[in-house]
C-alpha cells in the first residue's frame, strides 16, 4: 500500500485520539451541568490545572505514571483508553470510507456515540442534549452521504423512536413497571436518522443480543433477578457501530442463511 494510505490513517489516529481527550471532558462535564469549554481541565482531586504537554493524548497518563503531576493520586485508566478507542473508531472510519464527506459525518456520529456510552455507563441516563440536537444533524448529514436519502433518514428516525417507544409500551403493561427509558428511545430515533430505516431492526437485533448475553451472566453472576439495572444505551451505540461497518454484510449472510 502507498505511503499516503499509512499516513492518513496514522493522522486519523492522532486526531481521534484528540478528540477522544476533548469527549472526557464531556463525559465528565455534561451529566453533572457543566460547561464543556471553561475552564480549562483541572486535576478532579487537588483542582491543579492541567498544563497542555500534561494533557497529551495517551502519551502524556504513561510519562505521568498514570498519576496527577501535583498530588500524584491515580488517574483513571479510562481516560487513555477512550482516546485510544476514539482514535481506532476515527481509523476504521477512514478505512471503510475514504477521504470522503460521509467520514467527516460519521466521526461526528461515532465520537457521540463514545460520549453517550460512558455516560448511560456511570449515570444511566443519555443526555437529550446530544440525542435530540443528534437527530437534526443526522438527518442533515444525509444530504452529504450517497447511500442514504433524506426519506430513509426520516423514515429511520419515525421507526427508530417508535419501536422503542411501542416496545417499552408493552414491556410497561406486562411487568406493571417501567422497563426502558425514554433516554433510548431519542437514541435509537437518533440512529435512525443517521443510519436510515433499514438499521433499525438489525441495531436492535444486534443490540438486544449482545444486551442477552451480557445481562443473563451478571443477573447468575450477581444472584440478582430480572430487575437488575443494565443501561440499554451502551448495547445500542455497539450495535450501531457494528452495523456501520458491517451491517450489509451480516445482512446478506443473514439472508443466504435464509435461503438455504
Amino acid at each position: 500500500m502507498p505511503f499516503e494510505f499509512y499516513f492518513f490513517l496514522t493522522s486519523a489516529f492522532i486526531l481521534g485520539s484528540v478528540i477522544g481527550s476533548f469527549l472526557n471532558v464531556c463525559i465528565y462535564r455534561i451529566p453533572a451541568g457543566k460547561s464543556i469549554v471553561s475552564p480549562p481541565s483541572s486535576c478532579p482531586h487537588c483542582g491543579h490545572r492541567i498544563r497542555w504537554f500534561q494533557n497529551i493524548p495517551m502519551l502524556s497518563y504513561l510519562f505521568l505514571g498514570g498519576k496527577c503531576a501535583s498530588c500524584r493520586v491515580p488517574i483513571s485508566f479510562r481516560y487513555p483508553a477512550i482516546e485510544a478507542l476514539t482514535g481506532l473508531l476515527f481509523t476504521l472510519v477512514l478505512y471503510y470510507f475514504g477521504l470522503s464527506s460521509a467520514t467527516l459525518v460519521y466521526w461526528l456520529f461515532l465520537a457521540a456515540l463514545v460520549t453517550i456510552t460512558f455516560i448511560d455507563l456511570d449515570h444511566q441516563i443519555i443526555p437529550d442534549v446530544i440525542s435530540l440536537p443528534g437527530i437534526i444533524i443526522g438527518f442533515f448529514c444525509t444530504f452529504f452521504i450517497p447511500w442514504i436519502s433524506w426519506s430513509d433518514s426520516i423514515l429511520g428516525i419515525v421507526a427508530g423512536g417508535g419501536s422503542l417507544l411501542a416496545i417499552a409500551w408493552i414491556y410497561e403493561k406486562v411487568a406493571k413497571r417501567e422497563g426502558m427509558g425514554g433516554g433510548d428511545i431519542k437514541l435509537l430515533g437518533m440512529l435512525g436518522a443517521f443510519l436510515g430505516w433499514k438499521a433499525v431492526l438489525p441495531v436492535i437485533f444486534i443490540a438486544s443480543l449482545i444486551g442477552s448475553l451480557v445481562g443473563v451472566p451478571l443477573m447468575l453472576l450477581q444472584k440478582s433477578d430480572t430487575k437488575l439495572a443494565i443501561p440499554f444505551g451502551p448495547f445500542l451505540a455497539f450495535a450501531a457501530t457494528i452495523y456501520l461497518f458491517w451491517g450489509r454484510d451480516l445482512v446478506y449472510w443473514y439472508l443466504n442463511l435464509l435461503a438455504r
